[in-house]
């Protein structure tokens, strides 16, 4: 009713004005309409013609071994995945889950090719891995600023889901910041959540902005679930890949120590002027490890890492992402009712 005497009155001043009728406001917003949605196709089918040349398939061969009439037997399984070129030298950025424990590796690029491939290194606390094929003057895709997506901003992801290579959907940022954990127990900070439809096949494949670069490397989806998928920041995967290139590995600091979130006794906290709900009660020590040296036992209690405030592993884990090996620490424990200063240096992790 309102948009019909939206038309009439605009007709009425049109009429006034020797315009023409309502059918000429209504093809005017239907134009507009059109000519938004043109904008959108154009930016999706850019983008996949930049990209497309970017993306590989990857299938992984890993020997799994099968109970039988005849006892267990091995025998080879196939896998495939996605992943991006970053370097006109064959260097290509994937998933660890991907091509973690795989014997053998193989790359198909968008020109038909399939090549051999090798590990470079693989990173499973934040599922992120670089293989490597032995060919040059390849396309390489454009890495974007991951720390500048807005809720709601268009993204694209493009990968080989069921081994139909070259795949693209689009949708947009769902949301930022959220956390994921990783098959090694880790949390993976600042996920990207995205609406675009990924399958199996798609993991290592990038989500990419509308201009064309990439924010994220895309890893899960939520099983039964609709629209929720989630890719690994690309702020933090250049980073990891450009470790892995260099070193093969990514070295972090770490304490030693086998534990689990536990509330605090409350008169405890307020005898030692401590503001914590909750700390982390070490069940084993490492031998030989930082908390070891640092004279830390099972059943103390931390609750604090060089002035943080521990309250969870996850912060222990956040703390020790950020600090370099050989990083002096300063512990504060509640053992036997006690609060304990102990001094060590972080360890490396194997």
């Amino acid at each position: 009713m309102e948009r019909n005497l939206h038309y009439k009155k605009a007709y009425s001043e049109g009429a006034e004005k020797g315009l023409g009728n309502p059918s000429d406001f209504r093809n005017e917003e239907e134009q507009r309409a059109e000519g938004l949605l043109d904008a959108y196709s154009k930016a999706v089918i850019t983008v996949a013609e930049r990209l497309s040349p970017t993306v590989v398939s990857i299938k992984t061969t890993q020997e799994v071994k099968a109970q039988t009439p005849r006892g267990i037997v091995p025998f080879d399984m196939t896998a495939s995945g996605s992943g991006v070129i970053i370097t006109p030298d064959g260097y290509i950025l994937t998933n660890s889950h991907v091509v973690h424990n795989t014997r053998g590796l193989e790359v198909s690029l968008s020109d038909g090719r399939s090549l051999p491939a090798e590990l470079v290194g693989e990173d499973p606390d934040t599922d992120l891995a670089v293989i490597k094929v032995a060919v040059s003057n390849l396309s390489i895709a454009e890495l974007g600023d991951s720390d500048k997506l807005k809720v709601g901003q268009l993204v694209i992801a493009i990968g080989n889901p069921f081994g139909f290579q070259a795949t693209v959907t689009a949708g947009v940022v769902s949301a930022i910041g959220r956390t994921m954990r990783s098959q090694t127990g880790r949390l993976i900070e600042s996920i990207i959540q995205t609406d675009a439809a990924l399958n199996p096949g798609n993991s290592g494949g990038p989500l990419v902005d509308s201009r064309g670069r990439v924010v994220g490397i895309n890893t899960a989806i939520i099983q039964y679930a609709q629209g929720i998928c989630f890719a690994i920041p690309i702020n933090t995967a250049h980073w990891v890949a450009g470790l892995l290139i260099k070193e093969g590995r990514i070295k972090r600091a770490y304490l030693g120590i086998v534990g689990g979130n536990k509330r605090v006794n409350k008169f405890e906290l307020r005898k030692h002027g401590l503001s914590n709900e909750s700390g982390v009660e070490v069940h084993q020590v490492v031998k030989d490890s930082p908390s070891d040296r640092a004279g830390i036992r099972a059943g103390d209690y931390i609750v604090s890492i060089n002035g943080n405030t521990i309250l969870s592993v996850d912060d222990i884990h956040r703390y020790l992402a950020k600090v370099a090996v050989g990083t002096k620490l300063e512990i504060t424990v509640i053992r036997d009712g006690r609060k304990l200063e102990l001094s060590s240096q972080t360890g490396e992790t194997d």
